[in-house]
């Protein structure tokens, strides 16, 4: 798995976990504010949200072009098995030289 892929998906849960503990109690996200409102924690965990979909999709773009990277140099050097060596032609024999009268 992708390290941005990783952490995408943790930002996300993240993001979650500030949405429902900002929307319980506020203060204890917003710690500098005397009355934080819940506006705010939507907000932030709207920004936090997105901050990590990005992260999970450049991960998951990465991912994709290492796939059609290897894809790629596998077919340009093929693998020939032992079915796949093609078999020598056999050479005709020379034709007998007729007898001198």
């Amino acid at each position: 798995m992708n390290t941005l892929v990783k952490y995408g998906i943790e930002v996300v849960i993240l993001s979650g976990i500030i949405l429902i503990v900002g929307m319980i109690k506020p203060k204890w996200i917003l710690l500098w504010m005397e009355k934080p409102g819940r506006f705010a924690i939507a907000c932030i965990a709207s920004a936090v949200f997105m901050a990590g979909m990005v992260m999970f999709g450049e991960g998951n773009k990465q991912l994709q072009q290492e796939k059609a990277q290897l894809s790629k140099q596998q077919t340009v050097q093929p693998s020939q098995s032992a079915d796949e060596v093609p078999l020598p032609t056999p050479t005709p024999a020379p034709a007998p030289i007729p007898p001198k009268p």
